[in-house]
């Protein structure tokens, strides 16, 4: 019997979907989460990919764990929540090749890309998909540098250390961008609550504007007839 599971590495909890197929087996739920943690500890923080091989008649277990996938490896390494919802227009994040490799690294083994090279540029790839840019550049255009020799040397001695004064560059250059980013969003707000508010201006003018004074002529161009004085009492 096998289950597959997606965990947050070392620290799996206990959870309904798990112990309804483990409990009816007589598998020791507390000895799986300890050893899940135990095996995933190493990838705290991330999402890691799991499965459970179980015997049934014996009631032993053994687990085999994945890498996380390549986009929690890059968030991690730069310290990332999340990836950009508009990876085209909004970067969240600064990568030097370094990372790169290191990422690929751990994912080569379980990649079908045949040597490190290729497995840098997928690591690219996903890079461009959730907003970060590496070296300063658009991850799908280093790509296409990497095709030409750019950065072979750093790729064939597989090197993941990346410089303090490389790091302070590439922070400052993004620091940079992101400034550029958000005075950006900044002048589209306003320039979105500028129509909002025209829109609204134009809506009140549709409907008439302020309501005639008495005796002014209405729309029809017909004006509006005094009320007629009231016939004093005869005494």
């Amino acid at each position: 019997m096998k289950i597959k599971l997606l965990i947050d590495g070392g620290d799996m909890k206990p959870g309904p979907a798990v112990a309804q197929q483990l409990g009816p087996k007589g598998i020791n739920m507390g000895k799986v989460i300890s050893e899940v943690n135990e095996a995933t500890k190493g990838f705290k923080g991330m999402k890691v990919p799991v499965e459970l091989d179980i015997d049934e008649k014996t009631k032993d277990f053994t687990i085999h764990t994945s890498s996380p996938p390549t986009s929690e490896l890059i968030k991690k390494e730069l310290n990332l929540e999340k990836g950009s919802d508009k990876q085209a227009e909004v970067k969240v994040g600064n990568a030097s090749i370094e990372d790169i490799i290191k990422i690929a690294k751990v994912k080569h083994p379980n990649m079908l890309e045949k040597d490190l090279k290729a497995a840098v540029k997928s690591v690219l790839g996903t890079c461009a998909s959730i907003g970060i840019l590496v070296e300063n550049e658009n991850p799908n255009e280093l790509i296409q540098k990497i095709n030409q020799g750019k950065f072979g040397k750093e790729i064939e001695e597989e090197s993941t250390e990346t410089t303090p004064q490389k790091r302070q560059n590439l922070n400052d250059y993004f620091t940079n961008i992101k400034a550029e980013q958000e005075a950006k969003a900044e002048a589209e707000k306003l320039v979105a609550e500028e129509a909002e508010a025209a829109k609204a201006e134009k809506g009140k003018e549709g409907k008439g504007g302020e309501v005639p004074a008495e005796g002014a002529t209405s729309a029809e161009g017909e004006a509006k007839p005094k009320p007629k004085p009231k016939a004093e009492a005869k005494k």
